[in-house]
């Protein structure tokens, strides 16, 4: 049975063995439709229908729909359903393969995340969904920490020894030790691995174990836990998170606790509860194409400065309090020019009236460049920035109708 589905942001979800001409769908067993219909409700008050929604076709009845969020949600009974970017498709030469590492060069770029160091090069795509993928970076970053060598600190330790070792804790001597004058009950610390961050890792370890289905990353994740075999299991997440330890001598930890919180608390996007889907990792592309196409520009050193999501201004002041912060996607500067970009992940076609281009986008855009103008007194220069594919190859320009002929680029970015 093929327990591995993949669709694209928007694709449908039908039942199996229903009539359907959707494009982008994909068919599951009426009880794995069923669990991800209860995964929404029980989820509601966490915006689940962000990424996935309950919706009605006409002459098909209920159906679920994927958004705009690219990753994988990931059954209890193993089904695994990938979402890929909505890109797949719209280009003559995107394959699944070269979409799906298109998508992971795009995650390398996020803050804050574990994907940054990972090396894409030797990474096989063809037939590996994203999970397996996902497990194939930990296990390799980990892979690099054993041979680094586990950290071992002291941890205080309180235990009835036949041997005086440590501080002698009188209290509990005399509670436990009263008739055995042998015994002493002491208080001492022990260098040992059993420490918060290997714990959480072996606690990862163990979770992986029953997600995987690769037969290479369960023979690694197998023997990688022997490593840990000495090593207990976090009885408390949360409160070993909290007491990770962080410095020049714990930098090789950093990233394989990042991929740790990633597969222990979803922290990609949200905790759900109480249904049978076991894990969603799941990423808002708007967000991801934002800091693809930042990296991207701050890269290519075509500007002085560019800074992300800059926030100095404000649309409107009442009774002298500021109100609606000003937000451009990216913000830069190239001698006396500023430029104001908005990164906007949707499939634009040139034959379309307005070529598909969103009115309220332009008049932000109009809006913004004229309070920079005025506070900055420097010339605005503007540009909607667009992933390029087959219908939309080259750029348009439009001219606003006012006194100063402010022109705004609405640009196609080459993704691949």
């Amino acid at each position: 049975m093929n327990n591995q589905f993949t669709i694209t942001e928007f694709g449908i979800i039908v039942k199996e063995n229903e009539n359907r001409q959707f494009d982008n769908y994909i068919s599951l067993k009426e009880s794995v439709f069923n669990d991800l219909k209860t995964f929404i409700l029980q989820n509601k008050d966490k915006n689940t229908d962000e990424f996935l929604t309950i919706t009605y076709k006409k002459n098909y009845g209920e159906v679920l729909q994927a958004k705009n969020y690219v990753g994988i949600i990931q059954m209890k009974n193993g089904v695994t359903i990938e979402i890929l970017p909505k890109i797949y498709g719209k280009s003559r030469d995107l394959s699944v393969s070269d979409t799906r590492k298109l998508f992971l060069k795009m995650l390398k770029t996020l803050k804050d995340s574990p994907f940054k160091k990972f090396d894409l090069s030797n990474l096989k795509t063809d037939r590996m969904p994203l999970n397996e993928i996902f497990i194939t970076m930990f296990l390799d970053e980990l892979s690099i920490l054993i041979k680094r060598g586990l950290k071992s600190d002291y941890i205080g330790m309180q235990k009835n020894l036949n041997v005086l070792k440590g501080k002698l804790k009188f209290k509990e001597q005399i509670k436990y030790n009263l008739i055995h004058k042998e015994r002493f009950f002491v208080e001492f610390d022990e260098f040992i691995k059993d420490r918060p961050e290997n714990r959480i890792i072996k606690t990862t370890l163990k979770e992986l174990l029953k997600r995987s289905k690769s037969g290479k990353n369960l023979k690694n994740i197998s023997e990688y836990s022997f490593v840990f075999d000495e090593i207990s299991e976090s009885k408390n997440i949360e409160k070993d998170f909290n007491a990770c330890k962080s410095g020049r001598l714990m930098v090789n930890y950093e990233n394989i606790l990042l991929w740790c919180r990633v597969f222990l608390k979803n922290e990609s996007f949200i905790n759900f509860k109480g249904s049978n889907v076991a894990f969603a990792l799941l990423y808002p592309m708007e967000k991801i194409f934002e800091s693809y196409l930042t990296y991207k520009i701050k890269k290519s050193g075509k500007f002085d400065y560019v800074k992300a999501q800059d926030s100095r201004f404000f649309l409107v002041k009442e009774d002298f309090k500021k109100m609606f912060k000003l937000k451009p996607d990216i913000y830069a500067e190239k001698d006396d020019n500023i430029y104001l970009i908005d990164a906007k992940w949707k499939i634009l076609d040139i034959n379309s009236p307005k070529y598909g281009i969103s009115q309220g986008d332009m008049y932000q855009l109009f809006s913004y460049a004229k309070i920079y103008e005025d506070n900055c007194k420097k010339h605005v220069k503007m540009a909607l920035v667009y992933p390029k594919t087959d219908k939309f190859l080259e750029e348009v320009n439009f001219e606003y109708l006012d006194e100063k002929n402010v022109l705004l680029k609405v640009y196609p970015f080459e993704l691949v």
